[in-house]
Order: structure tokens, then C-alpha cells, then sequence
């Protein structure tokens, strides 16, 4: 019996799957500079050489750029997986919202009730710093920068999820994400105790993910998510009376 000769994988590949991986499972981020070649060798134990090679390998794969006497990094455009024509146009448009808020709701439950399962105490310590900065961020005074805080809590949890593809799904709509979240707010605060509301969701979500109450996680997402959701459509609502009532309003000057 002959047995096929195993090819040993020459370690310059070795390096740029490992370096792939790190920025599939977000270690690595979009923007993010790499340490210099020499501490980066040391790190990995290998030689600068077969370093070099690997990141002229993801170089020329669009996943690293090269910035005069600025290092390597990860490639923006990682982060843009959602930016084509029509999907932009969903950021001008309300009456989408309530579309980008059921796909959040599919998205974002499923990635508290992994977060729950398979958070690392790493993965708790941010979830923690995060909802702690929004906690204490704005309180509601500016939704555009309280929104930011509020997607990255968000984006968190699909970080702890540890599933490549939630994560960057997620990640590829994240202005969407922010933007919508900032349309969210700045109707929810001028509503007595939203804001208070907002954060005993918040605290529920994060309690059941820190917990490992996978389901109850899930659960909370979903719930945080209708109320938003039940909010812009009482939005809608109102905005239609007041568009009748004009009309009426018109028709009677006009009459008369």
C-alpha cells in the first residue's frame, strides 16, 4: 500500500491563516494597525521574513494595507459590508426602519443567546465597560452620541457570541444600526422615563448574557427590541393624525 507524501505547510501560510483568523473572530478589527514586523515575529515565534511574507500575502488580498512610515493595517473596507446604493437609501427612509428593526430583532436575539452559552470573563469585562459607559454616557441629553454607545453595547454581545458570521453581519450594518438607533432615541426621550426604561432592558439583557441564561437572554433582546419597535409605530401613528388633521384643517380654510 502507498500512502500519499504529506506536505509540511510552509509557516509564512501558517501566519497569514492565523492573522485571517484574528480578524474573522474580530481580535483584529477593521482600521486596526498591527504591532510592529519585529514584536509581531517575536509574538508568533517566528522569523521576520516568513512574517513579512504573509503580510505581503494579505496585502495582496485586499486585507491589509501599508501606510508610508505608518505600518500595516487592517483594511477599512472590512468593515463596509453593507454600504451598497440601496441599502443606504434605507437610512433616508423611515418607513424601513421598522424592517432594519425585525432583522435586529432575528440578529441580535440569537447573538445574546450565544453570548450567554459562550462569553469568556474577557468577553463579560467589555460587555460590563460597555453598558457601564452607556449607563453613564449622555443620560439622553444628546441621542446621536448616546446611539453610539448604545450600538457598541450592542455589538458587544455579538462579539461574545463568538460566531464569525453574526459578528460581521452585524458589524456590516453598524451605521445602519446607529443610525436607526439615533432615530429611535431622539422620539423615546422626549417620552417621560424611556430613557429609564431603556436601561432596566439593557440591564436585564446584560444580567441574563453574564448569567448564562441563554434562552431569558434571547428573550430580553426580543422585548427591548418590541418596546422600541411599539414606539415608532405610536410614532407613526401620532404623525398620521397630525397629517388628517392638517388636511382637515387645509380643506376648511379653503372652503370657507
Amino acid at each position: 500500500m502507498s500512502y500519499t507524501p504529506l506536505r509540511q505547510p510552509r509557516l509564512a501560510d501558517v501566519i497569514t491563516e492565523r492573522l485571517e483568523a484574528m480578524m474573522l473572530e474580530g481580535s483584529l478589527k477593521p482600521g486596526q494597525r498591527l504591532p510592529p514586523e519585529r514584536e509581531l515575529a517575536q509574538q508568533f515565534g517566528v522569523s521576520r521574513p516568513s512574517l513579512r511574507e504573509a503580510i505581503q500575502k494579505l496585502a495582496a488580498r485586499g486585507l491589509l494595507v501599508s501606510r508610508q512610515g505608518g505600518g500595516n493595517f487592517v483594511n477599512d473596507d472590512l468593515n463596509s459590508g453593507y454600504t451598497d446604493p440601496l441599502l443606504e437609501m434605507l437610512t433616508r427612509h423611515e418607513e424601513f426602519h421598522l424592517d432594519l428593526l425585525e432583522f435586529r430583532d432575528a440578529m441580535e436575539g440569537i447573538s445574546a443567546y450565544y453570548a450567554a452559552l459562550r462569553s469568556t470573563p474577557a468577553d463579560k469585562a467589555i460587555l460590563i465597560q460597555r453598558f457601564e459607559e452607556l449607563n453613564n454616557g449622555f443620560a439622553g441629553k444628546d441621542p446621536a452620541a448616546e446611539a453610539k454607545l448604545d450600538a457598541a453595547f450592542h455589538l458587544s454581545i455579538a462579539e461574545a457570541a463568538h460566531n464569525v458570521l453574526l459578528l460581521h453581519t452585524i458589524r456590516g450594518i453598524f451605521h445602519l444600526l446607529e443610525q436607526s438607533i439615533v432615530d429611535n432615541l431622539a422620539f423615546l426621550f422626549a417620552k417621560p422615563d424611556s430613557r429609564s426604561q431603556l436601561m432596566k432592558q439593557h440591564r436585564a439583557l446584560l444580567d441574563a448574557i453574564l448569567d448564562g441564561r441563554a434562552e431569558d437572554a434571547r428573550s430580553r433582546a426580543h422585548e427591548h427590541l418590541v418596546f422600541v419597535e411599539e414606539g415608532l409605530m405610536e410614532m407613526a401613528r401620532a404623525e398620521t393624525r397630525a397629517q388628517r388633521a392638517l388636511r382637515r384643517a387645509q380643506g376648511s380654510v379653503t372652503s370657507a
